[in-house]
């Protein structure tokens, strides 16, 4: 009897100390399963759907776009001075207010004639820097009501929001970089941007194949980033800022890093938007992240206690690291870099822009055999910390038995291509010039058809990897032992 009293506490004692063990985890929110649209919705339809009368038929979904007969504004143009300038609408704006039907039925296939699942006016411009140049264009999307308030609204199976990024690819002629490393990135990381595919028609003529993605921006707790501010009081529990070439006056930071010319690239406020930014608050953030900068580049980087960890989400600097060198990202870290701080309080990268990744960068080739961001603004410091650097090793091994192997690769590049299926054709019917519109450079860079980029994709893969696994502990040698 003794015995068995004393195992049964034995046991209880050992199930007490197990659920203290698991406790930080319970407490943690499970992160939601990420939604892959050519894995989701693969069986849901038949992707080839043809109408005798002609009706147009997609298993993708639709955006309809009715301008009022306006221009969309934001083309890029030179003056006679060489000045790049941007169109306007008639009234000054940037933008025009639009109006817009989504359809999107669940297991079926969608037509223009069909019941929308959305419809609602919009704020409409052309965007991007480069991409602004290309026969192509992207767009920005704001959802707004009557009174051009903001609307939010699902869209495409996204979550509400008003704010939203329409990606047109040209420069990416397999027109599935930003969709593939997007969701990838959204398995590893603890956000990345959501995206779907959709098709379409502006004023009734047929634009092609879009991706919808969600902008980099504040959402509620189901949505984007968990940022707030309190524009009444001047205070804040989450900020978001980007790296890149400015903004405005308003919007832009002049903190540790740009004055002490540790980058040529400027840090602007993305979120609190203009609307919302004060003097103070500005002030506030800018101070805050110039704390942290200089934090970094001072002699206790690497203290333990106050050193970057107690300022860093380390997980998520490793992660973004290792999915912008795996693809050769080159803007990662110079442009287009978005970091922000939510409200538990550390600050965490957020991944943008894969337009140009795995050797699509526009203006020249980029060196498959090296690393990109070792020596660029924040990471020269943390790659000089061992335990930094080791935990990006630790963590690339553990990537490449999921999601950085290569048949996982593969066959992710296939099964989208699969699913997009007549899309794909259709859209290289209306850009019939995309594959005598060169712009890599060299010009030998440039696929001459639809399966020669995939094969130009999936060769930069195989070739990534196998340098990767080969000289991945080479990242040692940035490492720099002080005397203690």
């Amino acid at each position: 009897m003794r015995f068995r009293k004393r195992t049964i506490l034995l046991v209880l004692a050992l199930c007490a100390t197990c659920a203290l063990a698991l406790l930080p985890g319970m407490l943690m929110p499970e992160k939601e399963e990420r939604y892959h649209q050519h894995l989701e919705r693969k069986e849901d339809v038949a992707r080839v759907c043809e109408h005798d009368d002609g009706t147009f038929c997609s298993h993708l979904p639709l955006l309809y776009v009715d301008t009022g007969g306006q221009k969309i504004p934001g083309r890029a143009y030179y003056d006679e001075d060489g000045n790049r300038l941007l169109e306007t609408a008639p009234n000054g704006e940037d933008f025009i207010t639009v109006s817009i039907k989504v359809t999107d039925r669940e297991g079926g296939n969608n037509h223009l004639t069909d019941t929308p699942t959305l419809e609602t006016p919009a704020q409409m411009n052309i965007r991007g820097q480069s991409s602004r140049h290309f026969i192509k264009y992207g767009y920005s999307l704001t959802l707004v009501d009557e009174n051009a308030k903001n609307a939010p609204a699902e869209m495409m199976g996204m979550d509400a929001h008003h704010d939203w990024v329409i990606h047109g690819p040209i420069l990416d002629k397999t027109l599935i970089r930003n969709y593939m490393w997007y969701n990838i990135g959204g398995e590893i990381m603890e956000y990345a941007p959501n995206a779907r595919f959709f098709e379409m028609f502006v004023n009734g003529k047929y634009e092609g194949l879009y991706l919808m993605v969600e902008r980099i921006t504040a959402g509620d707790a189901t949505s984007r980033l968990n940022l707030s501010v309190n524009k009444k009081n001047n205070t804040f529990t989450g900020y978001c800022v980007r790296l890149d070439r400015g903004s405005n006056e308003i919007k832009d930071l002049d903190t540790f890093s740009m004055y002490t010319e540790k980058t040529n690239m400027i840090l602007n406020l993305v979120y609190p938007g203009t609307n919302n930014i004060t003097p103070e608050l500005k002030a506030a953030i800018q101070a805050e992240f110039s704390e942290f900068e200089r934090m970094l580049y001072s002699a206790d980087f690497n203290d333990p206690t106050k050193g970057y960890s107690a300022y860093i989400d380390v997980d998520s600097f490793v992660d973004y690291l290792l999915i912008n060198e795996f693809t050769s990202n080159y803007d990662a870290g110079r442009v287009s870099t978005y970091l922000y701080k939510d409200v538990d309080g550390k600050y965490k990268f957020c991944i943008w822009d894969f337009n140009s990744a795995c050797d699509n960068y526009q203006e020249a080739p980029v060196d498959r055999n090296g690393f990109l961001l070792p020596g660029g603004v924040w990471f020269e410091m943390l790659m000089q910390d061992e335990a930094f650097v080791e935990r990006v090793i630790e963590r690339y091994a553990e990537l490449r038995k999921t999601y950085f192997n290569e048949q996982y690769l593969i066959e992710y590049i296939d099964a989208t291509v699969e699913y997009l299926g007549p899309a794909i054709d259709r859209n290289f019917v209306r850009w019939d010039d995309a594959f005598i519109y060169d712009l890599l450079i060299p010009i030998e860079r440039n696929p001459d058809t639809y399966e020669e980029a995939l094969g130009d994709l999936k060769g930069y893969l195989r070739e990534r990897i196998d340098w990767m696994d080969r000289n991945i502990t080479m990242l040692r040698t940035y490492i720099v032992h002080r005397k203690k």
